[in-house]
C-alpha cells in the first residue's frame, strides 16, 4: 500500500478544515461560526449528546449536506464542487467507518474492500492485492468465505481496511465502536487511534463513549454550535 501523497511534489498537511462553519435546520442552529484544524497525522474526537449534531458534522466533511462556510478536504473547498467533482473528490480523499459497518454481508471480507477500490478505478488485480494486504495487517481473516460470518470486531475491522483502500487523506469514523461489545470495542478503538501515524491521514471520529474519545490526540465537545475542548475537570 503507498502512502498518501498529492502529487510527486506536494504531500498534503492538512486533511481536514472547517471554517466560520453553519448550518440551520429550521428554525435550530446546529453550528454557529464553527472551526476545526485537523493534521495528517492528527486524531481528533468529537463528544456531545444526541442531537447536538455530531453526525450532521461528518456529513459536513462528506459534502452529504451544504453548510454556509468552508470545508476544505485535502485543501480543496469542497462546498465549492459540482456532484461529480464532489464524488471524485470524495472517493479520492475521504474514507468513512459508520457505527454499523454497512458491509455487504453476502461478499467475502476480500470483496468488499477490493470493492471500494474498484469503483475508485483501480485494476481487479491491484484491488484485491490491495484488500488481502489490508485485511491481513488489521487482522481480518482473508479466507473467510462471508463477511456475515465475522465477528463484530472483525466486521469494523474490514469496514476500516475498505475505508483505507484508496489511501485517503482524510478518515472519518460516525461512532465506530457504538454496536461493540466491551472487548471489540477496546480492540476496533485501539487499531482506529494507530491509523493517522501507519497511513498517514487524518482521523475525526465522533463519539458519546469516554473511552474510546480519551484515546485521540484531542478530544473536542460540541456546544452551543461550536467545538470547545473538552475540560479536565
Amino acid at each position: 500500500m503507498a502512502k498518501h501523497t498529492v502529487s510527486n511534489e506536494t504531500r498534503v498537511s492538512t486533511a481536514l478544515e472547517f471554517e466560520s462553519l453553519e448550518y440551520t435546520i429550521g428554525d435550530r442552529t446546529l453550528f454557529g461560526d464553527l472551526g476545526l484544524r485537523l493534521t495528517v497525522g492528527e486524531s481528533v474526537a468529537v463528544m456531545g449528546p444526541s442531537g447536538s449534531g455530531k453526525s450532521t458534522l461528518i456529513s459536513c466533511a462528506l459534502g452529504l449536506v451544504s453548510p454556509q462556510g468552508v470545508v476544505r478536504v485535502a485543501g480543496s473547498d469542497i462546498t465549492r464542487m459540482r456532484r461529480r467533482e464532489l464524488a471524485r473528490h470524495r472517493g479520492a480523499h475521504t474514507g468513512v467507518v459508520f457505527q454499523f459497518g454497512e458491509l455487504l454481508p453476502e461478499l467475502t471480507p476480500v470483496e468488499n474492500v477490493a470493492l471500494a477500490g474498484l469503483l475508485s478505478g483501480a485494476s481487479r488485480g491491484e484491488a484485491y492485492e490491495d484488500a488481502r494486504t489490508l485485511l491481513t495487517e488489521l487482522g481480518v481473516p482473508t479466507a473467510a468465505r462471508s463477511t456475515g460470518t465475522l465477528s463484530g470486531g472483525e466486521r469494523q475491522r474490514t469496514a476500516v481496511a475498505r475505508a483505507l483502500i484508496n489511501k485517503p487523506v482524510l478518515l472519518l469514523a460516525d461512532e465506530p465502536t457504538g454496536a461493540l461489545d466491551d472487548a471489540n470495542r477496546d480492540s476496533v478503538a485501539d487499531l482506529l487511534f494507530q491509523v493517522p501515524s501507519r497511513w498517514e491521514c487524518g482521523l475525526l471520529v465522533v463519539t458519546h463513549d469516554e473511552q474510546v474519545a480519551n484515546r485521540a490526540d484531542r478530544v473536542l465537545r460540541l456546544v452551543d454550535g461550536g467545538l470547545r475542548t473538552r475540560s479536565t475537570v
